[in-house]
């Protein structure tokens, strides 16, 4: 029976790198496999999914699975979204009609919530509609489980801005929620200046 997953984790968690590996199993044993990413995600071209690892493929867009025929999606055994977090809620609710309507399963990989932990609109509606909802882990530099996606310059942690700022390494890192709201990016890192935030 087909469902609709939604893999999520903070940044440098290995989501891409998972997508990508999913797609090559299907692949390797004879199974027709499609692989997309939203529109949004310009980072390493528009048609390529790259991995921090290095590994890396050629996709869609979701915007082009959207519009694709009933009968040319039936034709998949997988369809496999990267970076789902930028989607619609319209998208997603595309893609469990994918699943409930055609049969097919539909992977999702992306970030649960930004950098001010606030949910994106398309991993909103995921944890909403998903049939499975499984976390991808990674660690914070203290080797707690890191759940919040920091952003951060020269300064330190940035706690304002736009939602949607495409980086890497150089911009975001992965935190335990404790070291977020304390904006220690390391053990050194005297932390945020001014009082830490808090969620109450």
């Amino acid at each position: 029976m087909a469902k609709l997953y939604f893999y999520y984790g903070a940044m440098g968690s290995s989501k891409t790198a998972n997508a990508l590996m999913v797609e090559y199993n299907y692949t390797e044993r004879g199974q027709k496999a499609l692989l997309a990413k939203t529109s949004l995600d310009t980072r390493d071209g528009v048609n390529i999914i790259h991995s921090r690892i290095g590994l890396e493929k050629e996709c869609v867009l979701l915007e082009q699975v959207c519009m694709m025929s009933d009968e040319e999606l039936k034709s998949y055994d997988v369809i496999i979204v990267d970076e789902i977090q930028f989607a619609k809620r319209e998208q997603i609710d595309f893609l469990a009609r994918i699943v409930d309507e055609l049969g097919v399963p539909v992977m999702c990989y992306g970030l649960r919530s930004d950098f001010q932990l606030n949910l994106f609109e398309g991993s909103e509606r995921l944890l909403a509609i998903a049939d499975e909802i499984k976390e991808v882990k990674t660690m914070c530099w203290c080797g707690r489980k890191a759940t919040c996606n920091a952003r951060y310059n020269k300064h330190g942690i940035v706690r304002t801005g736009a939602q949607v700022m495409l980086g890497a390494n150089d911009e975001y890192i992965a935190l335990c929620r404790k070291h977020f709201l304390e904006g220690k990016l390391t053990a050194d890192d005297p932390g945020d200046k001014v009082e830490p935030i808090t969620l109450f």
